[in-house]
């Protein structure tokens, strides 16, 4: 019986390799993610910026922090879509002295626009 398989048509054949190679694609691409992230309540004058710079390097999360003038914080930053959403937690929980009321969140597509984690003045 072996011998009446037939061989696949050549257009066949390409459109496989099309197709496995644009999965293959599509699954690096969705591992990686990047969010900007807008933090506020009690989140400055209490070491968030450094708490969150701390975390994000034990995580290997790519990105910036700042203060910004309204008394939020602002967040961007890039990793594993996984390990931005445990990120995510711990920026929700915050340091000991802080007071998380709302984040606001917006996830973007990976750039690898970063070498390391930041704080920006």
């Amino acid at each position: 019986m072996v011998g009446d398989l037939k061989p696949l048509d050549p257009e066949i054949l390409i459109l496989r390799v099309i197709f496995f190679w644009l999965c293959i694609y599509v699954k690096i691409k969705n591992m990686k993610a990047r969010f900007h992230a807008l933090i506020s309540g009690r989140v400055q004058g209490v070491a968030f910026r450094f708490f969150a710079e701390h975390v994000a390097r034990m995580l290997g999360v790519t990105g910036w922090v700042r203060n910004l003038r309204d008394g939020r914080v602002e967040v961007v930053a890039e990793g594993e879509k996984e390990v931005l959403e445990e990120f995510l937690k711990e920026l929700k929980r915050g340091p000991r002295l802080a007071r998380v009321e709302e984040v606001e969140i917006t996830w973007e597509d990976y750039r690898g626009e970063f070498l390391d984690f930041t704080i920006r003045f």
